[in-house]
């Protein structure tokens, strides 16, 4: 999975993607990418052309449910809960340091 975050990394924070850039990059095909949005994990964008574009915390997103798939096998709904879950878990990180301070 190595390559998937060195390939968009440096770039996303800046950046969005088109459809087509976010399947080269990650190398998967479209549907892949379209079955993660039907589970609620990320929300495109379409531009003038009509064409689903992706920002930094979509970039993210994927790339992350992406080593969760191939890496541990979990599927996209499984991914979806997680990232739910890691998200909480920041939340609580957060408040808990703020807190202390």
């Amino acid at each position: 999975m190595a390559k998937d975050t060195e390939t968009t990394a440096p770039c996303e924070e800046w950046y969005t993607l088109s459809l087509r850039e976010v399947t080269c990059s990650f190398g998967v095909d479209a549907h892949v990418i379209l079955e993660i949005m039907d589970e609620g994990i990320i929300s495109s964008q379409k531009n003038e052309q009509n064409e689903f574009y992706f920002g930094s915390d979509d970039i993210r997103r994927i790339r992350t449910v992406l080593q969760l798939h191939r890496d541990l096998g979990v599927n996209f709904a499984g991914a979806a809960l997680a990232l739910e879950l890691m998200h909480e878990i920041e939340q609580l990180k957060r408040l808990l340091h703020s807190s202390h301070h």
